[in-house]
Formats: structure tokens, sequence, C-alpha cells
């Protein structure tokens, strides 16, 4: 299974995260403080989406949302190197996935990174 997880990284804000999910128009994943964060306050965004929960390019569907709020975001504090769409695959027997050029192609004219994890599952 393939999950698509959209993450933007801030200063801990409550205010911040509010106004992510109202300029996204997306639910995000619940925020849940960890051991490790220090704050008592969401330091970062995440929306996951699970490949087959949807046909859409899911890459494509981030960027969507992204692209006409860059600015918006950037007048929050968010910079596009506080952005990133991180895959996790998981498989079985073969880790193979394909990345098409024009999704290549938008996230690097935008500055997003991309990161994939892959994880063998039995």
């Amino acid at each position: 299974m393939k999950f698509y997880n959209l993450y933007i990284s801030f200063d801990p804000s409550w205010d911040t995260y509010n106004s992510i999910t109202r300029l996204l128009g997306r639910t995000p994943n619940d925020w849940i403080k960890s051991k490790f964060e220090r704050a008592e306050e969401p330091s970062f965004w995440w929306l996951q989406l699970k490949e087959e929960d949807q046909d859409l390019n899911l890459i494509h569907e981030f960027l969507d949302l992204l692209e006409p709020n860059l600015n918006s975001l950037e007048k929050l504090g968010i910079k596009k190197s506080d952005i990133l769409i991180w895959l996790v695959y998981e498989y079985q027997h073969q880790c193979a996935m394909e990345f098409k050029p024009d999704e290549m192609e938008r996230m690097g004219k935008n500055g997003i990174t991309l990161n994939v994890d892959c994880h063998l599952i039995s």
C-alpha cells in the first residue's frame, strides 16, 4: 500500500495550524503531541491520503492544493523548504515505483521536496 503525506512545518502555533487548514480547505490528520516535542502546540500540519482511497494522481492533488496558496503560506512564515511530500510504500515482493516527468517538474518548479520510504511487510 502507498501512503502519500503532505507535511508543512512551522514554529509551534495553533493559529498557524488552523490557518493552514482554512487556507487549504482540507482536514489534516489529528495532531497528537509526541514525547519528542517540547511545545504544547503543533509544529507541523499533516495530510495523509492512501493510494487505494482515490483514483487520482496524489502528487498532483497535493500540488493543486499548494500552488495557488504558496504566497499565503509564505505570509504565515512557511517557506517552500518547510513543505514535504512524503511517500511511504509498504511492499511484499518488490519495491518498484514510477514518477512521471510532469510530477517531478511541478515539484521542482515549486521547490517542493519528495521523500520516499519503503517498508517490507510480511
